[in-house]
């Protein structure tokens, strides 16, 4: 690598994750959920990652807070560009090749939810990269393919171009079996793992030349964003970008692509069958994964268990079976059915079951809460604070709200009156009071709170000042 040449990392934080539903949702999406050894895949990537120097998250309004909490705890001041909306990954690299930056630096771009433990062989292989990225060359890396997998689409290698890199011949979507079976005797085809090494001016060159209501559009998006602390909101030229994947746009286009295999160890925990070859496996093949105390396997076989916190799981007699315990869903699956999660999903998500997309425990900027218990007028709730942490100073017009501090200290504001609130004690806020929640300690603040009144629909908040920068959006979350 040139030594005036900067590697900008820019991992990419879409993806719902919807083929490891229940445990993964769309308000919590797997890259986000501590699968591995109690860190996120989003967490791993950003130690992957910051060893190579500066990184820049893509994400969107939905998961900032997770991006930010991440890299608060890593130490890290990580910059993130928030994409007004979903559009592929093509527009979201566009995005982050406008970013300010020197045109001569070199942009690694990663997915946020791939699982890769060698972290020092995954840099080598950058750093060994980079030479033939200052070139001028787009580069893609592959996977050694170890099974004729149909999980993920093929990059079929050419002639040596230079090292380890050859040219790319092809592009191709996931297989069905027999072709993926021709593609892994030919020794020609590589898994597409989705990772790119590029000069910022090389690829804004391939968009400008391929995409260019791609380019136009999110040229003119950061040219007009508005910065936000370490969040920067592209301007709405964004939404006129044509929704296309980089392998639509370029990478099957382009003449200047090559790709260098990678040999060590990778997934995209892209299903059931991912994780479980994550899991901790026991002589008879049987894997936990979760709260693995909760688990208890007996005269079982072949069988993958996550339990969550909250409940118990006892298997007798099992066999070829996964299942998938979360606070408020359960899903039972044999193993070679596994791949129709997806489908599933989709059919959840018709019938209108809000499990599809949200979880019991509900994350926020401030903290998290869970919701323990429901009926047509009442609600209850368990809310976690992080210390220094506050809500929002709102009010409901519906309901009331009843708070029992359970650990901790809450500094309490309601109407005109302001007071601490510790432990065992308890307060009343009237409908129609306006109201707010902090936490002034050095511990978290937990509080049961129980709502009762004619609507108890998250929409009932009216925000008065939110200091995360809330108050212009659709208003459906606590606090």
């Amino acid at each position: 690598m040139q030594e005036n040449t900067k590697i900008q990392s820019v991992i990419m934080c879409g993806g719902s994750g919807t083929r490891l539903w229940p445990l993964s949702r769309k308000s919590l999406p797997k890259q986000f959920i501590p699968l591995y050894r109690g860190k996120s895949l989003f967490e791993l990537t950003l130690d992957r990652l910051a060893p190579l120097g500066n990184v820049l998250a893509v994400s969107g309004e939905d998961y900032r807070f997770f991006v930010q909490e991440v890299a608060e705890k890593s130490s890290l001041e990580l910059m993130q560009i928030l994409e007004p909306s979903g559009r592929d990954t093509a527009p979201a690299m566009a995005l982050a090749a406008a970013f300010n930056g020197d045109v001569g630096d070199l942009l690694l771009f990663c997915p946020a939810d791939h699982f890769i433990p060698d972290d020092d062989a995954f840099r080598e292989m950058v750093k060994d990269a980079s030479p033939i990225a200052s070139q001028g060359y787009i580069v893609t890396f592959g996977v050694q393919p170890g099974s004729p997998s149909t999980a993920y689409g093929y990059i079929e290698a050419g002639e040596v171009v230079q090292g380890d890199a050859r040219k790319s011949v092809q592009f191709h979507e996931k297989p069905d079996r027999q072709k993926a079976v021709d593609f892994l005797a030919s020794g020609k085809f590589l898994w597409n793992a989705g990772i790119f090494l590029v000069k910022r001016s090389v690829l804004l060159d391939a968009l400008k030349k391929f995409e260019p209501k791609i380019f136009e559009s999110c040229a003119s998006a950061m040219a007009n964003a508005t910065q936000d602390g370490t969040f920067w909101r592209p301007s709405s030229e964004f939404d006129q970008a044509t929704k296309k994947s980089i392998d639509y746009a370029i990478m099957e286009r382009a003449l200047n692509i090559v790709v260098v295999p990678f040999n060590g160890v990778w997934s995209d925990v892209g299903s059931w069958d991912a994780m479980f070859a994550l899991s901790d496996v026991d002589e008879k093949h049987c894997g936990k994964l979760g709260k693995t105390t909760n688990i208890y396997n007996i005269n079982s076989e072949n069988t993958l268990v996550h339990a969550s916190e909250r409940r118990f799981v006892v298997t007798i007699g099992t066999k070829d079976l996964a299942i998938i315990d979360t606070p408020d869903a359960l899903m039972v699956s044999a193993l070679d059915q596994v791949d129709k999660v997806k489908n599933a999903v989709s059919e959840l998500d018709a019938a209108g079951r809000c499990e599809v997309h949200d979880h019991r425990r509900v994350a926020r900027p401030w903290g998290a809460y869970d919701s323990i218990d429901h009926s047509e007028r009442f609600q209850v709730k368990r809310i976690t604070v992080k210390p220094g942490a506050r809500l929002s100073l709102q009010r409901h017009n519906h309901r009331a709200e009843h708070w029992i501090v359970v650990k901790g200290t809450a500094l309490v504001t309601c109407d005109q009156e302001t007071f601490l609130l510790k432990e065992n004690k308890s307060t009343y806020i009237p409908l129609g009071s306006v109201h707010r929640m902090e936490n002034p300690g050095k511990i978290p603040l937990e509080i049961i709170e129980v709502q009762s009144g004619s609507y108890l629909g998250e929409d009932d908040i009216e925000r008065f000042d939110d200091e995360y920068g809330r108050q212009t959006e659709a208003k459906r979350e606590l606090g």
